[in-house]
C-alpha cells in the first residue's frame, strides 16, 4: 500500500487528490471511477480536517492498494477524535433540504459511491477504508 501522511487541512486536500489519482490513472481506471473516488475521498479527507482534531490540528494518512487491477481500497488513518462516520443513519433524502437534519449527507454519498466501507478504531486511531471496484 502506497502512503501520503500530510497535516489535516482543508488547503492539503489537492495534494490528497493529486496522490490518489497519480495511483488510479496509473493503473487505467475509468475516469467515472476515478471520479467517484474522489469525491469519496474529498468528502472524509475534508471531515478529518474540519472535524478529528478540532480546534487543534493533526495528521492524515492517506493509503491506497489496487488489488490485481481490478479494485482500489483508501484508507484514511488519524489520531483525533475517535469517530465512527457509518454509525449514524442516512439521511431521509426524500424529504426537502428545508425538512432534513443538518450533516451526513456527504457521508451518504460516499456510501452510494463505494461497494464497501469500513471502520474500526485501533491502537488509538481512527481506521476508515473505502472499496471500490474498478470499472464498475
Amino acid at each position: 500500500m502506497k502512503q501520503l501522511t500530510v497535516e489535516a487541512l482543508r488547503e492539503n486536500l489537492p495534494q490528497v487528490l493529486g496522490f490518489i489519482d497519480a495511483e488510479l490513472e496509473g493503473v487505467g481506471c475509468p475516469m467515472k471511477t476515478q471520479m467517484q473516488i474522489d469525491l469519496a475521498v474529498e468528502e472524509i479527507f475534508v471531515n478529518i480536517a474540519s472535524y478529528a482534531y478540532h480546534p487543534d490540528t493533526g495528521e492524515a494518512t492517506v493509503g491506497i492498494e489496487i488489488e490485481d487491477g481490478s479494485a482500489v481500497s483508501v484508507v484514511f488513518t488519524d489520531s483525533g477524535i475517535p469517530y465512527d462516520p457509518l454509525a449514524k443513519a442516512d439521511p431521509d433524502v426524500t424529504l426537502s433540504a428545508e425538512d432534513r437534519d443538518i450533516g451526513g449527507l456527504g457521508i451518504f454519498m460516499t456510501k452510494k459511491c463505494m461497494d464497501d466501507i469500513t471502520y474500526e478504531y485501533k491502537n488509538g486511531m481512527n481506521v476508515l477504508c473505502l472499496k471500490k471496484e474498478i470499472g464498475r
